[in-house]
């Protein structure tokens, strides 16, 4: 008994000595590896390359320790089997002689080595490379959970979806507009690279590798560059006859017994069709299907009773040129046949050759009989055809039905007079209201006055300047000439009448000025008396060059104009009685060409370049525009009706209006070849005339109707030729004699000339 206590007392003791250094071992391991992984972490960045590979090693055995699942299992068995031991050592020890404390302690050294080397090489593994650091795997990549949803759902919502922790992924604070996207675009060299990621509402700017990529998708091609879709194919099945069979299992029982589901899905649609609920296929219609030739028998046809159908075009007999033995005079020569191969096929007369033969069975097949049909075919079908009914017209009901020249005279047909005496450019000529005087201004600073009848130059006045214009007082019961050169408008009495008539002009000439405060842009004054001996009594002066003079029909008014863009002074009414001035227009829209009154209403009309406009001056407004569809207006004139307007232009047009029509022309007359110059109406004949540049005078008749619903009859008549021209300018002006169906031109050959 007491052996037996001492041994369990001793045994007690071995074990608490055992147990003791367990404790101590297990703590200095601890501190150890304390240690060496504070060393580790601190001495990471400063091991040497030959160090790092061998962690690298260990590393790789240890990764392959820690997450590679046999491993894993390996490493628990062993410690289990360490465990083991350890209670087997205990249970030795404990029925064991005590033996020694050294034995023990060196075997838990050894235990804990191994496991702290274990330990090191995993803790090491996970702190130097992370698993997840090289997955390229698109799953792992996405920052928005959200899923593939419309994006538009989160518009509301300050955030655009969740991250991989559950928290909100906001939206960036400023959104680009318009201009920020263009300075973007402007400035970032990468902009055409960058795509709006819309999940994560950030732009993201593609790499060369990925460009490349939306290329080749683009282009159809393969997203892989290696890919090789030309790869020779592997050919299983071969021509060969091989030994051994593919597949040598042997047939199901299936393969060679009736199956028992179809047998019955068989009965049912049989028992389905007997019953009339399942029906058969329609046969279709034989007509559906019938194919028959359009020209076959056209009369019996289908399409021979439509009401639009039209026959088809005969073929052109053959003709003997397409005989088989032709006349001699067919058959082409050498010359003639070296002609027909140059030709073009759609030029030559024949689509063939002519040739002999000497019997029918020598002539072979006709190369172009398939082309022909063809050609013949697609006339048929894409060709359409129109029925038109053919008219009968006779050539000469397509010509209008004009009166002859000889029904619409009298008009003047020949030159009578020629009034020669000045010596430069004749540029404006005037007949007076009795038409016994014609005054004529030039270029050479005269104005001279011709009697009509003989031709005889009755006076001469010279005004120190090339005469622009100059117009006679249509009044009868006085006689004035004005007379506009540079910037003056003079006012002639050349005393070529009676004393009543003389002495009513003088009267009408010495009204007294009205007292002008404001002191305008013309000024009147009286001549002096070398001026007066040569009859200038009045001198206008104007602010610029004076282009043309025109008086009112009552003989107190008269219109002078100024061309002139810079200036909106184009147009003056002066009053002569009174010796008063008015710019009538405040502002001028285009350049003035030329003026003129209505002979019977208070109107006034105004030519600019492209257009005519009529105002009222009563009521001080414009009451209508004419557009004359030219170029540039040379000249106008109002026909003594007041309801018709000619208008001659520098681009060889004369235009007549028809103010009761419309405002655009009632006729255009292209007679002339070059500028037309002037243009005129006679005063009581039905005729009007027009002066060009190529030295003729055209004269027409137009008949004005007193019925509205009647168009004006316009035929021309006569041209009239004499003068020559100099300088590139013909005729300059044109007028009528105011009670003989006569004519008056004048030249750029300092002459006048009379036609009768």
């Amino acid at each position: 008994m007491e052996e037996q206590s001492r041994n369990m007392r001793s045994s007690n003791e071995q074990t608490e000595k055992m147990k003791k250094a367990r404790e101590k071992t297990t703590k200095r391991s601890k501190e150890e590896e304390k240690e060496e992984e504070e060393e580790e972490i601190f001495n990471f960045k400063n091991k040497p390359a030959e160090e790092k590979e061998e962690e690298d090693d260990d590393l790789s055995d240890s990764e392959e320790s820690v997450f590679s699942g046999l491993e894993d299992s390996g490493s628990d068995s062993e410690e289990d089997d360490d465990d083991d031991k350890e209670e087997d050592d205990e249970d030795a020890a404990e029925e064991g002689d005590g033996s020694d404390e050294v034995t023990v302690e060196s075997q838990n050294n050894q235990q804990t080595e191994e496991k702290t080397k274990k330990k090191k090489g995993g803790v090491t593994g996970q702190q130097q490379k992370d698993e997840y650091e090289q997955d390229s795997s698109d799953e792992e990549d996405i920052r928005n959970t959200v899923g593939n949803i419309p994006m538009e759902w989160y518009k509301d919502f300050p955030h655009i979806g969740y991250n991989l922790d559950g928290k909100k992924i906001y939206k960036p604070i400023r959104n680009k507009d318009e201009l920020d996207d263009f300075l973007d675009k402007m400035e970032n060299p990468d902009y055409w690279r960058t795509v709006h990621d819309k999940q994560t509402a950030r732009d993201v700017v593609l790499s060369d590798e990925q460009v490349d990529l939306v290329n080749r998708l683009q282009k159809g091609q393969f997203g892989d560059v290696n890919f090789n879709e030309y790869q020779p194919t592997v050919e299983f099945f071969s021509n060969d006859v091989m030994i051994h069979p593919v597949t040598n299992r042997p047939a199901d029982k299936r393969s060679f017994i009736p199956s028992l589901i179809e047998k019955e899905k068989v009965s049912k649609l049989v028992h389905a069709i007997k019953m009339g609920w399942i029906k058969p296929r329609r046969v279709d219609d034989d007509s559906r299907g019938r194919f028959y030739d359009l020209w076959a028998n056209e009369d019996s046809s289908i399409l021979a009773n439509h009401k639009m159908h039209l026959p088809a075009p005969k073929t052109p007999l053959p003709g003997h040129q397409e005989s088989y033995n032709p006349p001699p005079e067919y058959l082409l020569t050498e010359e003639e046949l070296a002609v027909w191969e140059q030709q073009d096929p759609s030029d030559r007369k024949f689509p063939f050759v002519p040739t002999r033969f000497s019997n029918l069975r020598q002539v072979p097949a006709y190369q172009r009989f398939i082309h022909e049909r063809f050609e013949r075919c697609l006339d048929l079908y894409l060709c359409p055809r129109q029925r038109k009914m053919r008219v009968n017209v006779n050539p000469e009901d397509l010509i209008p039905n004009l009166p002859k020249p000889k029904d619409l005279q009298p008009f003047p047909t020949t030159q009578s007079l020629v009034y020669r005496g000045h010596s430069g450019l004749v540029r404006s000529i005037s007949v007076s209201p009795t038409g016994q005087w014609l005054a004529s201004g030039s270029d050479d600073g005269s104005v001279r006055f011709w009697e009509v009848c003989s031709s005889r130059c009755m006076k001469t006045v010279q005004v120190g300047g090339a005469v622009k214009s100059v117009a006679w007082n249509p009044n009868p019961s006085v006689c004035l000439l004005a007379v506009a050169l540079d910037s003056v408008v003079l006012v002639l009495s050349p005393s070529l009448a009676d004393r009543q008539v003389v002495s009513s002009s003088e009267r009408l000439l010495s009204g007294e000025q009205e007292s002008t405060e404001e002191a305008g842009p013309v000024t009147w004054s009286d001549t002096e008396e070398e001026e007066q001996s040569q009859g200038i009594r009045l001198k206008i002066q104007h602010p610029k060059a004076v282009h043309q003079v025109v008086w009112h029909s009552k003989g107190d008014y008269l219109a002078s104009v100024m061309p002139d863009h810079s200036s909106h002074l184009q147009v003056f009414i002066h009053q002569v009685s009174r010796r008063r001035s008015q710019n009538p227009f405040r502002k001028n829209k285009g350049l003035v060409q030329c003026v003129s009154f209505h002979p019977v209403r208070p109107y006034f009309f105004v030519a600019t370049q492209r257009s005519v406009r009529i105002y009222n001056l009563v009521k001080q407004e414009m009451t209508k525009k004419l557009q004359a569809n030219s170029k540039w207006i040379s000249s106008m004139a109002v026909h003594p009706g007041g309801d018709h307007v000619i208008c001659g232009s520098y681009d060889c047009k004369l235009s007549w209006f028809d103010l009761d029509l419309s405002t655009k022309p009632y006729k255009m007359l292209r007679h002339h070849k070059k500028a037309v110059r002037g243009v005129a109406y006679h005063r009581n004949y039905p005729l009007f005339a027009s002066a060009s540049d190529d030295g003729s005078v055209i004269v027409c008749h137009g008949t004005v109707f007193n019925d509205l619903l009647q168009n004006p009859l316009i035929v021309p008549v006569k041209v009239l030729r004499g003068h020559v021209i100099t300088h590139d300018l013909g005729i300059l002006d044109v007028t009528f004699h105011p009670t003989q169906p006569w004519v008056f031109s004048s030249g750029a050959d300092a002459t006048i000339r009379l036609f009768t």
